[in-house]
């Protein structure tokens, strides 16, 4: 923590705006010792995510954004509802808080420090031991956020350039104890550099986030006392007053009390009478207000350069059209929340190792065999082997479209699905043509925004109708050739 000269002019006046002349942010406000490229300590990263107006705003904020919308869990195999479902609910319920807390937790700390892992244990077992995924069903689990502080001099990395290892995370030890690799995902925040320590990280590690925007965060507390303070004095009565003299008796300091009280408790309504030669009149903060509002901005925008964020994200500003008009700050936001989703990748993987073996258990497979009797006689290791081979996770778009445009996309498909049945209906033979409206009705039941009921028909029982419609109309001679395609508003 860097110490702070508490004996300066302004050092009195900011403490009490900011919790006491001992408050860890006046102590960081006055710190001479912070300037352009200095590097924040463990204590100070915790400072100011615990107290600092950004502090979370730049590293838990963009991992909320990013976990906003939950995947979409898919394994294409027989009774794949229940099988998804199972997993979702030993998701949510993993390690009490669910797997999306736990990966939030890791992934924000690693902001906070540059680095922090997530280590699964088991009761009553020595983490140095490895984790036996075969065994997960009926392990008594717990996950353990452990920050830089919690694994100090274990991932220093290794520094050799020719060491398989070259800095990249291996094993990790917390108080004293070591943890088997394959309990544990050290997360870095930004890739290592070569002999470059950390101090938050008490390695050469990643680093954090505050690390390049240390001084405009410093910069952005002095913003908050400017807000203190012309908030107390915006409320400030000038009274304009000729002085009767060097000489007040006791009547004339009586009178001037009782005037100025009567302007402090005018209010709103009420008349007040002054002298002909006094006036009342407000403090003037109009250059003020360009200023401050121009410092606070330019702050803002530093900030958020330096943690390679969107300033929107940084402002916490509102889109006046939201996500799904696209507008360009929407897909500035969208591209980053893109890639904060990608580096939590791997953080996901690793856990979903986990819930896979934890939901999909024996007694499970068991129930599922009552319903899908081929289940029955397939060995329990090769269904799951299968399940965990066809499964994928997927994030969804966050630039979604609103409904009126997905009507609008769906009716363009409507049309292009009515024309085809209209081009090729005449020339088909009655079994291909059930399949051309089979394939049409599918196609059309997707339309959600056009329809409110899907239509159903049944292919066995429409081939033999269409088969007796078309030999009626061959013994009547009728005319069988195709028909030019119907023509939709607007197309010749």
């Amino acid at each position: 923590m860097f110490e702070s000269g508490v004996g300066q002019d302004n050092g009195f006046a900011m403490s009490g705006i900011l919790g006491g002349p001992n408050s860890a942010l006046v102590q960081m406000l006055l710190a001479e010792e912070i300037v352009p490229g200095s590097a924040p300590s463990y204590q100070l990263c915790k400072t100011i995510f615990a107290y600092h107006t950004l502090g979370a705003t730049l590293t838990a904020a963009p991992i909320t954004l990013a976990q906003s919308q939950p995947r979409q869990i898919n394994v294409p195999v027989l009774g794949e509802k229940r099988i998804v479902q199972q997993f979702e609910d030993t998701w949510n319920a993993l390690g009490r808080v669910g797997a999306t807390v736990l990966i939030h937790n890791l992934m924000t700390q690693s902001r906070i420090y540059g680095i922090s892992s997530l280590a699964v244990g088991e009761r009553d077992k020595d983490p140095s031991t490895a984790l036996d995924t075969a065994d997960i069903a009926a392990a008594d689990l717990f996950f353990n956020v452990l920050d830089p502080l919690n694994t100090a001099g274990s991932l220093v990395l290794n520094q050799d350039p020719n060491s398989p290892d070259f800095l990249k995370p291996q094993e990790i030890m917390a108080n004293g104890k070591t943890w088997h690799p394959s309990r544990t995902f050290p997360k870095l925040h930004e890739q290592a550099l070569y002999i470059e320590w950390s101090s938050s990280a008490y390695g050469f590690v990643g680093r954090s986030i505050y690390q390049r925007a240390l001084f405009p965060l410093k910069t952005f507390l002095q913003t908050q006392i400017t807000d203190q303070m012309v908030t107390q004095k915006a409320g400030l009565l000038v009274y304009k007053a000729t002085s009767p003299g060097s000489f007040i008796d006791n009547v004339m300091a009586t009178m001037f009390g009782w005037k100025r009280g009567r302007i402090k408790a005018g209010v709103t309504g009420q008349v007040l009478q002054i002298g002909e030669t006094e006036e009342l009149e407000t403090l003037n903060m109009q250059n003020l207000d360009k200023a401050a509002a121009f410092a606070r901005d330019n702050c803002l925008k530093n900030i958020a350069t330096a943690a390679g964020m969107p300033a929107a994200i940084v402002n916490n500003e509102t889109l006046a059209e939201g996500f799904g008009e696209g507008t360009e700050d929407a897909k500035t936001i969208a591209r980053f929340l893109d890639y904060i989703r990608q580096d939590m990748g791997p953080a996901y993987a690793f856990v979903d190792r986990i819930v896979q073996r934890k939901a999909w258990t024996p007694a499970f497979y068991e129930s599922l065999g009552a319903d899908y009797p081929e289940y029955r006689e397939k060995p329990f290791d090769t269904a799951i082997h299968e399940w965990t081979s066809a499964f994928t996770a997927i994030w969804p778009n966050l630039l979604t479209e609103p409904d009126s445009e997905k009507a609008k996309n769906e009716d363009v498909k409507f049309k292009a699905v009515l024309a085809m049945v209209e081009l090729m209906g005449p020339m088909l033979d009655p079994e291909n043509k059930a399949k051309l409206i089979t394939w049409a009705c599918e196609n059309l039941n997707e339309a959600a925004y056009l329809f409110a009921s899907k239509l159903m028909i049944d292919e066995d029982t429409l081939m033999p109708f269409l088969q007796e419609n078309r030999e009626a109309a061959i013994e009547a001679g009728e005319d069988d050739e195709p028909r030019k395609p119907m023509a939709f508003e607007g197309e010749t």
